[in-house]
């Protein structure tokens, strides 16, 4: 049986996807879709030191960062892999 995860967003995330183009919107989308919402463990990739607890998925140049408790996905950012970092902890 596949789980089924409840994506959440961080309002700012709404900005972050502002800045992103059609095409790549439309992956992120079907990322968060068919591997974020399924499996985040088998997709995603555990953050170290200051960001322990949070995961990345790579999606072509773009990050999400997000958080996984319980049967919710909680998306703090998907943001250019230059920025994702400095930008990311300033969301927690």
């Amino acid at each position: 049986m596949i789980a089924s995860y409840q994506v959440l967003y961080h309002p700012e995330v709404r900005g972050d996807l502002a800045r992103i183009n059609e095409n790549m919107k439309k992956r992120l989308k079907k990322a968060i879709e068919f591997r974020l919402m399924t499996a985040p463990e088998q997709y995603g990739e555990p953050l170290r030191k200051t960001l322990k607890g949070y995961w990345k998925m790579r999606v072509g140049d773009y990050r999400i960062v997000f958080k996984v408790s319980a049967n919710d996905i909680m998306v703090f950012g998907i943001i250019h892999r230059k920025a994702v970092y400095e930008e990311i902890s300033k969301r927690f």
